[in-house]
C-alpha cells in the first residue's frame, strides 16, 4: 500500500516550506495568492488528504460577489442551457465567492427589460443582459453605472455608451457564414428568405446585413426577399414560414437570424411537398439536432455557452476589480458550425 502524502511531501511538491503550507491550511498568517494557489495545485497533484479543506480555506478569503444575468424566454432550450452554464461558471470562479442571480424575461419590450435591469441591478454587483437596443435601456444602464454596477451586453451588443462591454459571437462572420452555406447547398439560384426576431437586436441586424452583403459579392444570381419578423416567438415563426413557402414555391433558401427556430422546423416538416430549401438557423437545441439528422435543417450556427459563461464571469470580476471604469470592449467567442455529419 502506498504511503499517504504528508505535509512535508506537499511542501516539496509546491516548492515552499512546511511553515508556508501550515499557514495556508490553518490561516495562521496571510500568504500571497499565487503561493496559496501553487500549494492547492500541488495538493491536487499528489492526492493530499486535506485538499478539500485547502480549497475551502482559499475560498473563505475570496470576496463575495453577486452576478446577475437577465436572459430571455425560460421555455427556450438555448436559454435554459445558458442559464445552467452561467451558474456553473459562477460556482467555479476562482477569484470570488460568486452567487448567480438568473432571471428570465418573458416579454421583450424595452419597458420590461428596463424594469428588470433596475430591479435586479439593485441587488447584484455586476449584471449581464440580453436586450433589444433602445434609449430607455441605455438610460437604465447609465443609472446602474453611476451606482457602481457594471452592465454587460450578452449575445447582442447595445449602443449604450455606459455599458461595460459586449460578450458574444462575431455577428458579421455569422451572417456571411450562413450565406456561404445557403449559396453552396441550395438546389439552384433563386429566392432566399430571412426571418429575424427584431431589428432592435443589433446582433440580428448585423447578421442580416452581412448575409446580404455576401450574396451581393459572391452569389448575385440569388434574390433575397424582405425579412419577416417573428418576435422570437416559435408560433409566429411557424406561421411566417408556412406563408413564405406558400407564396414562394421557388424558395431555395432560408436564414433565421434569431430565435423561434422550433417554429420554423415544425413548418418545414409540415411543408414536405415543397421543393428542398436550404435552411440555416442558430443554436443546436435538441429539436435542431433532430432536424439536422432528418435533413430538415442544412446547418446550425451555435454558441459555445459554457465558454461564453466563463468569459462573462471573468469579465465581471475584472470590471469589479478595476479602480476606474474602462471603455467598453468586445469579448468574442467563436461560434460552432454544425451539419448532419458532425453532430
Amino acid at each position: 500500500m502506498s504511503k499517504r502524502p504528508t505535509i512535508a511531501d506537499l511542501a516539496a511538491a509546491a516548492g515552499v516550506s512546511v511553515a508556508t503550507v501550515d499557514r495556508v491550511l490553518n490561516q495562521r498568517h496571510p500568504v500571497r495568492e499565487g503561493t496559496a494557489e501553487r500549494v492547492l495545485r500541488a495538493a491536487e497533484a499528489i492526492g493530499y488528504h486535506a485538499t478539500p479543506l485547502l480549497k475551502q480555506r482559499l475560498r473563505e478569503d475570496l470576496p463575495a460577489r453577486s452576478f446577475g444575468f437577465l436572459l430571455q424566454k425560460r421555455a427556450d432550450a438555448f436559454y435554459q442551457q445558458l442559464a445552467a452554464d452561467l451558474q456553473a461558471a459562477t460556482a467555479a470562479c476562482s477569484a470570488a465567492r460568486g452567487r448567480a442571480v438568473v432571471e428570465f424575461m418573458e416579454e421583450l419590450s424595452p419597458g420590461t427589460i428596463v424594469e428588470a435591469l433596475r430591479r435586479v441591478g439593485g441587488r447584484v454587483d455586476a449584471l449581464a443582459v440580453v436586450s433589444v437596443d433602445h434609449p430607455h435601456v441605455s438610460e437604465a444602464i447609465a443609472d446602474l453605472r453611476r451606482q457602481g454596477v457594471p452592465v454587460f451586453a450578452l449575445l447582442t451588443d447595445l449602443m449604450a455608451e455606459d455599458r461595460a462591454g459586449y460578450i458574444g459571437r462575431d455577428n458579421r462572420k455569422e451572417g456571411r457564414t450562413a450565406a456561404w452555406m445557403v449559396a453552396r447547398t441550395a438546389r439552384a439560384p433563386g429566392k432566399v428568405g430571412i426571418i429575424v426576431g427584431s431589428h432592435r437586436y443589433l446582433c440580428q441586424e448585423t447578421a442580416e446585413i452581412s448575409f446580404r452583403s455576401y450574396f451581393r459579392e459572391h452569389a448575385p444570381g440569388f434574390r433575397l426577399l424582405e425579412p419577416l419578423i417573428n418576435l422570437e416567438d416559435a408560433r409566429i415563426a411557424r406561421e411566417a414560414t408556412h406563408d413564405l413557402m406558400a407564396r414562394n414555391p421557388d424558395l431555395v433558401g432560408l436564414y433565421i437570424c434569431g430565435g423561434g427556430t422550433e417554429g420554423v422546423i415544425d413548418a418545414a416538416r409540415e411543408e414536405a411537398g415543397h421543393a428542398p430549401v436550404a435552411i440555416v438557423c442558430n443554436e443546436l437545441t435538441p429539436k435542431a439536432r433532430a432536424a439536422l439528422i432528418d435533413g430538415v435543417l442544412t446547418a446550425v450556427i451555435s454558441t459555445p455557452t459554457a465558454l461564453m459563461a466563463t468569459r462573462t464571469v471573468e469579465a465581471m470580476v475584472r470590471a469589479l476589480e478595476s479602480a476606474a471604469p474602462e471603455p467598453p470592449g468586445q469579448i468574442l467567442v467563436p461560434f460552432e458550425l454544425y451539419v448532419s455529419e458532425n453532430i
